[in-house]
């Protein structure tokens, strides 16, 4: 389970849960990290956790995310958290800066998952 123990693995859950928890407590941060930071991060992370369950349960390490994967479930949440929940609740906004990190994000996970984990 190299993913699950990788340093940047746990870098990404400790940032976006630390940002998660300054945002629940209020404690002024800067914008662009409140707003950018968790988008960016969130491809990586899901696609991470998918590739360790997917290696737990087929019990090999030889198994990467393919790139046609990675495009369907990085379009799959964009329209989910930009496009529907927008229009479902007003918690959500549609910003087209998030859609650009959500890919950004998941286009750095596929170029590095094979040298990462």
């Amino acid at each position: 389970m190299s993913i699950l123990k990788h340093p940047i693995f746990y870098i990404s859950i400790l940032v976006a849960s630390a940002l998660y928890i300054a945002n629940r407590f209020e404690i002024p941060l800067l914008n662009w990290m409140y707003f950018y930071v968790n988008d960016f991060l969130c491809m990586p992370i899901v696609l991470s956790t998918c590739l360790a369950i997917l290696r737990i349960l087929k019990k090999t390490e030889a198994l990467y995310v393919p790139i046609s994967v990675v495009l369907a479930l990085t379009l799959c949440f964009s329209i989910y958290f930009e496009w529907l929940m927008p229009q479902i609740n007003t918690r959500y906004t549609c910003d087209i800066i998030d859609i650009g990190l959500y890919f950004l994000g998941a286009i750095l996970f596929f170029k590095f998952q094979k040298q990462l984990f």
